[in-house]
């Protein structure tokens, strides 16, 4: 098996195919133009400079090609960087498609989706399990396909429902130790934090804020959504407050985008799963390509860090 993008170490060359998922403009200090790429296969990204640039070349390598690259992989500022030595655009007798270079979630789109809605079906509250299951069937196709972000976790293919699902099955494990929590609540809360992200974020390839998005937020969108639809299928009653109260207390502070802290014991177990899972996967990730005995590169999200793999952990694939 050919190796991916993200196990290759400082010092080594690459030569295989590539999706450019982002390129953006820039003038160097010598006043001639380059672009910064960001590239991705299945495995990962790198950001990669491509020096010198043309007028054509501008035109040529945007967000969506597929590339030929041959380069070297170099450290910048203590993360990995891409010098690219040679680089083409690919033509129809290199047999490629975007789907074989975008990251994806480790479990089936439709097999996640029945997941969900399992859930879903073993609520008792008649009025939090109508809410929840009519706002998740009215996104269900572009949260079967949606990132959790643009960056930091689960920003890939599925990356939403996968989030999803794994918050569902850790709130479903600490439900069974602490029997206090409501379990539809905290079910309902976990299905619908970031079902607004459908609307914030434009989509899996090359995900960017919407103008809705940046101006409105995904808290605010499924928090008016939760109105809406309480109102369409005429259901009152406290539960409808208690939702959008999840909802907008999640990120847990102010200053990480929460209008409120959480003041439900629900809630703030959806805060604590919600940044669990995140960190989770961000530490993960850091670690993959990292031999045992060694750092990773720092985490921007996570305090700057760089985290330890002990010698004793198994090696990373096709190091």
């Amino acid at each position: 098996m050919k190796k991916g993008i993200n196990y290759y170490q400082i010092g080594e060359n690459i030569e295989q195919y590539l999706l450019i998922k982002s390129a953006k403009k820039g003038i160097a200090s010598n006043g001639k133009p380059f672009l910064t790429l960001q590239m991705s296969d299945q495995t990962g990204e790198i950001e990669a400079k491509l020096w010198g640039v043309s007028p054509e070349d501008q035109e040529v390598f945007v967000s969506s090609v597929i590339v030929h690259v041959h380069g070297e992989v170099q450290e910048f500022r203590g993360a990995r960087q891409l010098k690219i030595k040679a680089i083409r655009p690919t033509t129809g007798m290199d047999h490629v498609k975007t789907s074989d270079f975008l990251p994806s979630a480790p479990l089936d789109p439709q097999e996640m989706i029945e997941k969900v809605t399992q859930y879903i079906f073993e609520m008792k509250n008649p009025k939090i399990q109508r809410i929840t299951r009519h706002l998740f069937k009215k996104h269900q196709k572009a949260f079967a396909e949606a990132p959790a972000a643009t960056k930091n976790h689960h920003e890939y293919v599925s990356g939403l429902a996968y989030h999803v699902v794994t918050m569902l099955d850790l709130a479903n494990s600490i439900a069974q130790l602490y029997p206090t929590l409501d379990k539809d609540l905290l079910y309902a809360g976990v299905i619908l934090h970031d079902l607004g992200k459908v609307r914030e974020l434009s989509g899996p390839l090359d995900s960017q804020y919407t103008l809705e998005g940046k101006l409105i937020g995904h808290i605010s969108i499924i928090v008016n959504e939760i109105d809406e639809t309480a109102k369409e299928l005429e259901i009152d009653g406290d539960e409808i407050t208690v939702l959008q109260h999840l909802v907008l207390s999640h990120h847990g502070k102010g200053e990480w985008g929460s209008p409120k802290p959480p003041l439900i014991r629900e809630a703030e177990i959806l805060h604590m799963i919600d940044n669990f899972d995140a960190k989770m996967f961000m530490m993960d990730r850091a670690l993959d390509r990292v031999m045992p005995g060694e750092f990773s590169e720092r985490v921007y999200a996570m305090d700057n860090r760089s985290f330890y793999k002990p010698k004793f952990h198994k090696v990373p694939f096709d190091m």
